[in-house]
């Protein structure tokens, strides 16, 4: 909304510092500082809220030290993370901007799903919360939503290099042609680092181009579902799940500037995105509100996010790394929620296969999710958060370092 005010104003009536709203650094410095200030002092309101409708967590017995102590704490904390970054993305942020509108709808959407699962819980007692399968129609409708825009929508282009343009005085500017519709990604640590996923079913023979959403869109709905959920187990102790997603979510930042601009682009060898850009001020909100939330997260906790908080965060990690088309570098970046999730699911088929062939279940963690392992290993549960924060922010440098290695 200010970004069109500002900009009314600079072109009717050249006002002194209108011009700062259309840089995007301005914009994204803005936006970040207004999501911290409302998740840091509207995030106690809410919290006091809360407290007062008495909706705090039931905690399940696990035999976790310091477990029951947390029985009671509010809970549906991610109303912050949601306010705190619609609020600064409307007001800085270019709202008719496609990839824009995109993460707004992915907010909102999982933001709803994880409301319904945290009422569930709280207001009519199941433990269980939303059923599992309802759970995942919501993921995988988002899932379709995203594919279909990313692959329909005009405005979803990538402009490629012309290198028969290049002569020893060219500009970057005058070597990329006309933009174009791909369902292309960046392929880490290769040099010819492209990936079309049309060419999958090349073997459909002329014309194969035109069914590639075929493919396309069943990538997006995993990638959407598998990632809200590794965020999902990975929420479960104080800190965790915020400060983890707030590495990855800077370090998206990171690719999504460079995706943007032209320059960098060209020198890094990946896909020049035109209006992707803006997507850095929806970053730097969500960046901003993540760290504000933490706040009050952080051990002891405040408040926890909850579903609300963890299903959206998932899923605006995973719509964003689709959308710059980083999302082949999700298990590497996102190796906290790939680690939690592939804990849990070696765990069940471990116990499932020594149960069937024994008699007896074994299990090869003590508990999962991975977290909950060191927890019963006495490790004090804000040591645990913050060595896997240390992880976090060695697989982020690695992220960035395969802009270069290839």
């Amino acid at each position: 909304m200010l970004y069109y005010l500002f900009e009314y104003l600079e072109k009717q009536y050249q006002l002194p510092g209108a011009g700062l709203f259309q840089f995007l650094t301005f914009r994204s410095a803005m936006a970040v500082l207004l999501s911290l200030l409302i998740a840091m002092i509207y995030g106690k309101r809410i919290i006091l809220f809360l407290q007062a409708k008495q909706i705090g967590e039931s905690i399940r017995d696990l035999g976790l030290e310091g477990q029951q102590q947390k029985s009671g704490t509010p809970t549906m904390g991610g109303l912050i993370i949601i306010m705190s970054t619609l609020l600064p993305v409307i007001l800085f942020a270019d709202i008719k901007n496609i990839y824009v509108i995109l993460l707004i709808i992915t907010t909102v959407w999982m933001g709803v799903i994880g409301f319904i699962d945290d009422y569930i819980k709280i207001f009519r007692k199941n433990k269980k919360g939303l059923k599992g399968r309802f759970k995942v129609m919501g993921q995988v409708g988002l899932g379709l939503i995203v594919g279909a825009v990313l692959y329909f929508h005009p405005e979803v282009t990538l402009k490629e290099k012309d290198t028969t343009r290049i002569t020893e005085n060219f500009k970057v500017e005058q070597v990329y042609g006309e933009e174009i519709k791909a369902v292309r990604t960046n392929v880490p640590f290769f040099k010819n680092n492209e990936l079309d996923y049309s060419e999958i079913i090349s073997w459909m023979g002329e014309g194969f181009e035109d069914y590639a959403w075929l493919i396309f869109i069943p990538i997006v709905i995993i990638i959407v579902t598998a990632v809200s959920n590794g965020a999902n187990l990975t929420d479960g102790i104080d800190g965790l799940a915020a400060g983890s997603s707030a590495i990855i979510v800077l370090t998206l930042g990171i690719f999504t500037w460079v995706s943007g601009n032209i320059e960098f682009s060209d020198y890094l060898d990946i896909f020049y995105l035109p209006r992707v850009g803006e997507l850095v001020v929806f970053i730097a909100a969500f960046a901003g509100a993540l760290v504000g939330f933490l706040w009050y997260n952080a051990y002891p906790a405040q408040v926890f996010m909850g579903d609300t908080g963890s299903l959206t965060i998932g899923g605006v990690i995973a719509v964003i790394a689709i959308i710059i088309r980083k999302e082949l570098l999700i298990p590497l970046l996102c190796g906290i929620f790939f680690a939690e999730t592939v804990s849990v699911m070696l765990q069940v088929s471990y116990f499932k296969r020594t149960k069937k062939k024994y008699g007896e279940g074994k299990r090869l963690f003590l508990m999962a999710p991975l977290h909950h392992h060191y927890q019963k290993k006495l490790y004090h549960e804000s040591k645990i958060v913050t060595r896997f924060w240390i992880v976090g922010i060695l697989l982020a440098i690695i992220s960035i370092v395969t802009l270069k290695v290839r």
